[in-house]
């Protein structure tokens, strides 16, 4: 089994990287645990970046045609202070979406499939092998009954945040964050669709995001000593309500009315860090290379935008070590800020500040990615 490149992990990085490698003419071989059309934990709201290279794929209506609602506004209150903000056209987007992830993992990884990319699922990457100078040389799995080998001169972990590829190449860590919140959060339907609504207060935070079927992902936010025993002693659904009457009670009231939908789930809280992101027959995307806090909710949007990095760099004939030089710059402040949120020791006013801060950073990577187009546009 010889492929150009092996690509470990099949959601948002992986299939989004496994498909523009495709579209460029490699033999990309897929490996994901998971089987086809799953869920998995995730904020699925996707900034403007990752709209624009749903778009840029040619994917971007194939997704609207699931009946996911096109987001055109976002609130953000400050406490007392609400501050709403209306979604306008831009590089070639009119709104801002947040599809459930088994919609979206499955549209890439068909995508990818019909750009050519072979998937394997229900197999678990056990190790890389190496060449005689240490270098990279391809992967061993667990298949359905056996133990197989592939061998590719460029292996692509983006199996996570808890990436066995990453330990197995012994990557590094460049940084780590010092705060991490918990969260727990469910589906409700019933509250009227307004667009993405996020809710602060001092040490709390809390919001809804429209997605699929007339759904909204309901959360809250705390630190650990905070969320951990109101979990214990009242149980999720209730602990996700109070929470959120704590944080804003106009939108807790209307909580009140509306069924929940889901069984709770809770996030323990992980502590951000930046990886090396390449090596001598590797390389790692998103979060298996760069994860923080998932309060900012921009985990998709950057796992996009590395995919399309990565995958220039490698269609281009340039340096790994340049796509993660290119990785850092765009992610060093954004990282520092998601951090200095986590923390939650902030006022409204600096919250508001921080907020107004990683918005000029993102519209000035939205602007950079839209002229730097890499070579792999959509099919």
């Amino acid at each position: 089994m010889d492929y150009d490149v092996i690509v470990i992990g099949a959601r948002c990085a992986g299939a989004a990287t496994a498909l523009q490698l495709a579209r460029g003419g490699k033999r990309v071989l897929l490996l994901d645990r998971s089987k086809p059309g799953t869920d998995t934990m995730s904020t699925h709201a996707l900034m403007r970046g990752a709209v624009i290279q749903l778009e840029r794929w040619g994917l971007l209506d194939r997704l609207l045609a699931t009946g996911v609602p096109e987001v055109t506004r976002t609130v953000f209150s400050y406490g007392e202070e609400t501050v709403a903000v209306d979604i306008r056209p831009a590089h070639g987007t009119r709104s801002l979406i947040a599809p459930r992830r088994y919609v979206l993992d499955r549209i890439l990884a068909e995508a990818a499939i019909e750009a050519g990319a072979h998937i394997e699922y229900g197999t678990s990457f056990v190790d890389v092998t190496r060449g005689v100078h240490g270098e990279i040389t391809g992967v061993v799995f667990d298949g359905p009954g056996r133990r197989m080998e592939a061998c590719a001169p460029l292996v692509i972990g983006a199996d996570g945040r808890r990436s066995t590829v990453a330990r197995r190449v012994g990557a590094c860590v460049l940084q780590t964050a010092e705060h991490a919140t918990q969260c727990v959060y469910a589906y409700v339907k019933g509250l009227p669709d307004t667009g993405y609504q996020w809710f602060y207060q001092p040490g709390l935070a809390a919001g809804a995001i429209p997605t699929h079927n007339g759904a909204h992902c309901v959360f809250a936010s705390a630190k650990g000593e905070r969320l951990r025993p109101m979990l214990r002693n009242l149980g999720a659904e209730a602990a996700l309500r109070q929470l959120v009457a704590e944080t804003n009670s106009a939108f807790a009231q209307q909580l009140s009315s509306v069924r929940v939908v889901t069984r709770p789930l809770v996030y323990g809280g992980e502590p951000g860090f930046m990886r090396e992101a390449a090596g001598a027959g590797w390389a790692l995307v998103g979060d298996a290379g760069y994860f923080k806090d998932p309060l900012t909710a921009h985990g998709i949007t950057d796992a996009f935008r590395d995919a399309d990095l990565l995958a220039s760099a490698i269609l281009n004939g340039r340096s790994l070590y340049d796509y993660e030089a290119t990785r850092n710059a765009y992610s060093s402040e954004f990282f520092d800020i998601t951090n200095r949120i986590a923390g939650m020791d902030w006022t409204m006013r600096e919250l508001k500040e921080l907020h107004l801060r990683l918005n000029l950073i993102m519209k000035a990577e939205q602007a950079t990615m839209a002229v730097d187009a890499p070579v792999s546009l959509a099919a």
